[in-house]
């Protein structure tokens, strides 16, 4: 079968609908991926996007040609999909979604038994194949389609991450982007105590405001300015498919994904101590040091959460976070949820009887730069040229490279899909900051 293979990335599938990603491309990525794990059942959800209902039954009905009895979940969260994979035990789960993209985008998440993800280099890659070639296999027998609500019982166990009553009475200012948070925030905030003020909750697949991506700050000037009106005590942002979260504190700054780790790791370690934390190489060493301090073990990994999820099982790591917003918990079958992140600060936040801010300054000592993308040609030879330069700095090549002295480090890493670098830069102080950040650019770009 003839498709555009270029759909197939590291982590998902996704592609700009209908050229790239239609009905007969979701129901050949169903019927390959019955073909491949024969499982005996399967899930699926989907996203508000417009096309987001047809393709899900087009996947729907590839599965079940290939023998699969499907659980159809309906508008569901990536994270209240990961959820029913685990805790209903289906071999497999397929999210219609293209999470933070713009609207003319579409895609798929798929996950086999126990939320494990497919990834690009590994079973992703399978079904491409058996699609590429038309090695299909069709069941002798059709499997059957179920409906099912799975929403109580997701909530349910979102909260048993925390004590509900240790909730204090915030005000809580959250962004849904039009996306699948619309749904899923407003039953959880009915079980506690905290006033909401709900931004563009409406399930709006053409994005009416804003694009549901709040890594970027653009994205999140509409939920400042309503902190500010409102006197919040914090902020939340979700993208499209609600998996991912960024929080905002009561003075409108914005708490890299980075912050929330430490956060959510001081939290876990106070209940947990001496478990094991995962963080990714470009997270601020603020993290590394706070679980350190706190007695736990911090492991330090490459970018991509079909590469942390292993790790976390082989060190039975009770969190991990990165930088993009994703945090996976270990009691969670090991996948993220932006929404327990949420609840867990909350908790912390409670207990400490301070502002978010304030948490976060007690470990957060450092300036970073963000990510900054570079077009070069030449990865490799840009990377060894940077290597030579700093050669006195401590070097890591885990992801990219990374160099570190005492008083900075850098970390430039060649992008998956792109002839890009990306950099990314912490320091003492600002004039460092502006320094060393100029002078790494200065060789990338020259």
């Amino acid at each position: 079968m003839k498709i555009d293979d270029s759909i197939f990335k590291a982590y998902d599938i996704r592609g700009i609908y209908p050229d790239q990603l239609n009905q007969e491309t979701a129901y050949a990525v169903g019927l390959g991926l019955a073909t491949l794990l024969k499982p005996s059942n399967a899930v699926v959800g989907r996203d508000m996007r417009t096309s987001s209902d047809e393709l899900s039954t087009a996947v729907i009905n590839g599965l079940t040609d290939g023998g699969a009895h499907v659980t159809d979940i309906g508008l569901i969260s990536t994270d209240g999909l990961y959820f029913a994979v685990g805790h209903y035990s289906f071999d497999c789960g397929i999210m219609v979604t293209a999470s933070h993209n713009p609207s003319q985008y579409n895609g798929m998440k798929i996950c086999e038994r126990n939320a494990v993800p497919l990834s690009g280099d590994g079973k992703l890659a399978e079904i491409k194949n058996i699609i590429i070639n038309d090695k299909f296999e069709k069941a002798p027998q059709k499997g059957e389609v179920v409906s099912k609500d799975i929403i109580d019982d997701y909530i349910d166990h979102v909260f048993s991450f925390i004590d509900i009553l240790k909730i204090k009475p915030f005000k809580i200012a959250i962004d849904a982007g039009n996306g699948m948070a619309g749904m899923i925030i407003p039953r959880v905030f009915e079980k506690l105590p905290c006033e909401l003020i709900p931004m563009f909750f409406e399930l709006d697949g053409t994005f009416p405001n804003h694009p549901a991506s709040p890594i970027e700050e653009e994205n999140v000037a509409d939920l400042k300015d309503k902190i500010k009106e409102v006197g919040a005590d914090l902020g939340a942002a979700f993208d499209g498919d609600a998996d991912r979260v960024f929080l905002i504190d009561e003075n409108c700054k914005t708490l890299g994904g980075d912050m929330v780790t430490a956060l959510v790791a001081k939290a876990l370690l106070t209940k947990n101590p001496g478990s094991s934390i995962l963080y990714n190489l470009i997270c601020s060493k603020a993290v590394d040091e706070l679980v350190t301090e706190m007695g736990g073990k911090a492991i330090k990994t490459m970018v991509g959460h079909a590469l942390i999820k292993p790790l976390m099982k082989e060190h039975n790591a009770i969190f991990g976070g990165e930088h993009s917003g994703h945090f996976y918990f270990r009691d969670n079958w090991f996948a993220d949820s932006g929404l327990i992140a949420l609840l867990v600060c909350l908790e912390l936040i409670s207990e400490a009887n301070q502002p978010l801010s304030e948490q976060v300054a007690i470990f957060d000592k450092y300036v970073r730069s963000g990510e900054i993308n570079s077009e070069v040609k030449n990865i490799s030879f840009k990377l060894a040229e940077l290597e030579k330069y700093f050669g006195d700095g401590k070097i890591d090549r885990l992801d990219g490279l990374t160099v570190e002295f005492d008083d900075w480090w850098f970390n430039v890493r060649p992008s998956n899909t792109e002839p890009l670098l990306r950099l990314n830069v912490e320091a003492d102080n600002p004039e460092l900051l502006k320094d060393v950040t100029n002078k790494v650019l200065s060789i990338v770009r020259r």
